[in-house]
């Protein structure tokens, strides 16, 4: 089965064929997106980033050569670089589009190949539909294979991208630092899981003065074979056990995890004697609540303060935001639907207005300098948080059931469930069917009432997503995954304590 561009991209196992990751795949959208970017602007210029995977490299670098061999000026980062600092450069170099080829999360087996926008942003639905009708008249015969990357690089049609973009984006990140004071308080173990996190979490760690750090030893290489965590997703416990093993040799307070393209964070904390996780929600809502109120004390909140989240994120959110009076709005699950968001409020002049963006799977950005989750950020954001509670006696868990006492306890779970490629949209259609019935049932409880995305609901664009509300209060968000067969099943319930 050939794989079809998203808004994700294109995500796959590698191997042969053109239902997998390899360099024919790549010469062929990337002959589509250089036929897509023409159409919209002469002499288009493209910036390129890549992961630590197996053949990242390679296949930035062919995509490199494919699109200068159409024309096209490319900026490329000479070494493996987060996610993050490719949307960055997008905006600093005035880049007409973006590719960064990766898989974040994924096992070793994946890559992929995601396209981002001018303002920075991973492209949506109509560009990706776009680009797929230019991947499908595209004709691999015109790929010209007499000129090698080392030929343009030579004729600067192909430019490598200075450390001076790095140097502005952490100066970027500093504006958002919520206090000047060194974080000298509490003990940091982190680990870049084997991919692109390092360097920019090390140069982080000392612009704030972050003193007391432990690195991970056995996962500071990158290795596309992801050695010590065969599934490299700061979501799961298992990612985090060297971490977690040296959090307690160092009696530390905090863990930090990034994935392998950097825009995800993995963030474990003391409680009690040991080390626990904490979800993607639950940190989520410990950062928001942190950031808008040092604003407020800063004196610094905006009018009309504004929180992006996605609709799959805890509720909980608007309970901490209406406390400071900021608007939340819900997006379709994916960032880029944030980073859509971010640039239509900078379009009307209201960018000022951001606060936070947040997604219950890790991903968050406390500014605007670019439009898709940003780790490293992140991490500073909660260095400050964590070295101030500490300071106060707390824990980021002490503070958590703080605000469970405040708004209630939102307990969330998330369940998967995997399917063959066409079972997946059957098992979609099937729920909707069941849920058309008089007396609808799910999980074996009735069901109040349910809301179809693919109705075009609350102002967005439609989406294969259903939300369900049951009559023992959880709230359930089903909708299939946009990169795997598998569908996502996301429940919600909130106990007043």
């Amino acid at each position: 089965m050939k794989l079809k561009f998203g808004t994700g991209g294109l995500r796959a196992v590698m191997g042969d064929g053109d239902g997998c990751m390899n360099r024919s795949v790549i010469q062929k959208a990337t002959l589509g997106v250089a036929a897509y970017a023409k159409k919209e602007i002469n002499n288009p210029c493209i910036a390129i980033a890549y992961d630590t995977r197996k053949h990242s490299e390679c296949f930035a670098k062919e995509t490199a050569r494919i699109f200068a061999s159409e024309g096209c000026l490319v900026y490329i980062y000479p070494m493996a670089m987060p996610t993050p600092l490719l949307s960055f450069a997008v905006r600093e170099l005035k880049c007409h589009l973006g590719v960064c080829i990766t898989a974040s999360h994924n096992p070793k087996e994946y890559n992929g190949y995601k396209v981002y926008g001018s303002d920075g942003c991973q492209i949506t639905s109509t560009a990706a539909k776009a680009i797929q009708n230019e991947i499908d008249k595209s004709d691999e015969n015109n790929i010209r294979e007499c000129r090698s990357f080392e030929d343009f690089v030579r004729e600067r049609v192909i430019l490598y991208i200075s450390d001076q973009i790095k140097e502005a984006y952490l100066e970027k990140i500093l504006k958002y630092r919520t206090c000047r004071d060194n974080i000298n308080n509490i003990r940091i173990v982190y680990t870049p899981l084997h991919g692109t996190g390092l360097l920019p979490m090390l140069e982080m760690f000392e612009a704030i003065g972050a003193l007391k750090i432990a690195l991970v030893k056995e996962q500071m290489n990158q290795d596309g074979d992801f050695p010590t965590c065969p599934c490299p997703n700061p979501e799961e416990d298992e990612a985090l056990k060297l971490g977690l093993e040296l959090c307690q040799k160092k009696n530390a307070d905090i863990l930090l995890a990034t994935d392998p393209d950097s825009d995800r964070i993995g963030v474990a904390a003391k409680k009690g004697h040991k080390f626990e996780r904490l979800s993607g929600n639950q940190l989520g809502i410990l950062i928001l609540d942190y950031l808008l109120s040092c604003r407020k004390n800063a004196n610094s909140l905006p009018e009309k303060p504004v929180i992006l989240k996605t609709i799959v994120t805890t509720s909980m959110a608007e309970k901490i935001a209406a406390e400071y009076g900021a608007e939340v709005i819900d997006t379709l699950t994916g960032f880029k639907y944030i980073g859509e968001q971010l640039s239509r409020l900078e379009t009307n002049g209201t960018i000022e207005r951001f606060v936070f963006g947040m997604e219950e799977s890790c991903g968050y950005l406390i500014g605007p300098y670019v439009r898709d989750k940003d780790a490293i950020g992140t991490a500073m954001i909660v260095c400050e948080m964590a070295d101030k509670y500490k300071k106060q006696g707390k824990t980021l868990w002490d503070r958590l059931y703080e605000l469970y006492e405040r708004h209630g306890h939102y307990y969330s779970s998330l369940e998967t469930n995997m399917y063959e490629e066409s079972e997946a949209k059957i098992a979609m259609e099937h729920l909707r069917e069941q849920l058309k019935l008089e007396k609808a049932r799910y999980d074996e409880k009735n069901v109040v009432r349910y809301e179809d995305y693919l109705d075009g609901l609350h102002g967005l664009p439609k989406a294969n997503v259903v939300k369900i509300w049951l009559e023992d209060g959880n709230v359930v968000v089903i909708r299939p995954s946009g990169t795997e067969p598998k569908i996502k099943i996301y429940t919600e319930k909130c106990m007043v304590m």
